[in-house]
């Protein structure tokens, strides 16, 4: 018979091969992310390193709960139940450096500084995703259609006036369509962030809550570990 309550050590060990798969997943999300994260942190999002540390977290530390109740020592489970300690902390952090980063991008975007447009315009991966963007919002350039400087995409062209999108004469000199959406995308841009921020920052919060309950699981496992040393060792002394 083992130490731990068999219900509540097939549950741990389920909701830990979850987490597992899913760090797993969430580690091949950060591989194929590097390159979009590297553009939203210079336009004030979070560092790649975060999501990282995110990722290898929710898939090491699964592991170690599965081995910490395969083996049932209660070493193990202290060690584990450290680390959800540590874990929640830092995904009450993550959160936090998330909600600043929003505000920092916010900020950013609505001071209409050029700076905010380069990482849009010096990637070409960006300035496609730019040009899509421009042709589903119906607007020109990130700040506004100087963006472009001296060479205006067709993304930008304005076919038709329509209520809520004003068109407007292509700067002086410029290359590129006759008329072009007067509204810039600073708009639009921090609604789509604005989602993925908040969709981060859910998940962040989420992840505390659960590195609680695995806590709260761990330490009453632990106190089963004690509860049947303590008892053999008990009936051991009375037989001899």
């Amino acid at each position: 018979m083992g130490k731990i309550n068999g219900c509540i050590k097939c549950l741990f060990i389920f909701f830990n091969v979850v987490f597992a798969i899913l760090g797993g997943v969430l580690v091949f999300g950060a591989v194929q992310a590097t390159p979009f994260s590297h553009q939203v942190a210079a336009v004030g999002g979070p560092s790649p390193a975060w999501s990282w540390v995110f990722a290898l977290g929710v898939l090491i530390l699964p592991v170690l709960g599965i081995v910490a109740a395969c083996m049932e020592k209660e070493l193990v489970f202290r060690i584990f139940a450290g680390f959800m300690v540590a874990g929640m902390i830092i995904m009450l952090i993550f959160g936090i450096v998330v909600a600043v980063s929003r505000n920092t991008l916010k900020d950013s975007l609505d001071s209409a500084s050029a700076d905010a447009a380069k990482p849009f315009m010096e990637d070409k991966e960006m300035k496609s995703i730019l040009m899509r963007f421009e042709e589903g919002t119906q607007c020109c350039g990130v700040v506004s259609s100087s963006d472009w400087g001296d060479d205006i995409s067709r993304s930008c062209e304005c076919k038709m006036q329509r209520a809520g999108f004003r068109c407007k004469a292509k700067p002086a000199g410029a290359r590129g369509p006759d008329q072009i959406y007067a509204t810039s995308c600073s708009g639009a841009l921090f609604e789509f962030f604005d989602l993925f921020f908040k969709i981060i920052m859910g998940i962040c919060f989420t992840f505390a809550i659960l590195a609680l309950l695995a806590l709260l699981m761990s330490v009453l496992m632990v106190q089963q570990i004690r509860k049947h040393d303590g008892g053999g060792s008990s009936m051991a002394m009375q037989s001899y």
